[in-house]
């Protein structure tokens, strides 16, 4: 597919929502299914406004960090930059990049988390959530070349975006469409981070890209608990 998008990637995008449906489905009807769909529009969860900034931000904030650091450590950098598409066409991007998050965000964060989480935490639940992304891309990445230091990186890498989803959709009184809207804007970062034929930064250096992710998670962690990834150590 465009973009060097595996085609298995894309299909498997939608099985969390597809399940999600089923299994309501079954226990509580077209009404629970409807329920369901209805949360990926659920913003008016969001008690506190303050928590739109690091769902809008904070991978940009991310992104601009491993562009820093790229030009820190002198690593090779795109001579000549093009955009995969034009910025004119941004905003139908997004709308597609939204749907694709919902997909995902559906099964993971409107179905599985509350039960997943009340058993293991929120830290362990997002790390097993993260563990079971990354298996399921692993043929794509064999099939993309790429050897087992990169899988393990981009292990790494998801299981800390996650975190940070986790994160986010319990701070946000349960918001999907949080969890979507940050799914959604990471996914275009990785399109539009600085590019050319010769240097894809995000690729060629996967353990500066996901350690810097996973370093924004063990920070939230830290300061928000394991047990929840809600209670500030210092409010």
């Amino acid at each position: 597919m465009p973009l060097d998008v595996p085609v298995t990637d894309f299909a498997l995008t939608f099985i969390p929502a597809i399940a999600a449906c089923i299994l309501v489905g079954k226990s509580e009807g077209v009404v629970g299914v409807k329920r369901l769909l209805k949360r990926v529009f659920d913003f008016s969860r969001i008690g506190r406004k303050i928590w739109y900034f690091p769902m809008l931000l904070l991978m940009p904030a991310i992104y601009l960090a491993i562009y820093g650091a790229l030009r820190l450590f002198g690593l090779p950098l795109p001579s000549a930059i093009k955009l995969p598409f034009s910025l004119l066409l941004m905003p139908i991007f997004a709308i597609v990049a939204f749907i694709g998050a919902a997909g995902e965000e559906l099964g993971y964060m409107g179905y599985a988390i509350e039960p997943t989480q009340k058993q293991w935490g929120a830290l362990k639940t997002a790390v097993v959530m993260g563990l079971l992304l990354a298996i399921w891309h692993y043929p794509s990445i064999i099939q993309q070349g790429h050897d087992l230091t990169w899988i393990a990186w981009g292990t790494l890498g998801s299981v800390a975006v996650r975190v940070l989803i986790v994160w986010l959709y319990n701070n946000t009184g349960g918001s999907v469409f949080t969890c979507i809207v940050f799914h959604s804007i990471a996914n275009m970062g990785r399109i539009y981070f600085p590019k050319d034929q010769t240097h894809n930064p995000l690729v060629d250096y996967p353990g500066l890209h996901y350690s810097t992710i996973a370093l924004a998670a063990l920070v939230v962690a830290f300061l928000w608990g394991a047990k929840t990834l809600a209670r500030h150590k210092y409010a």
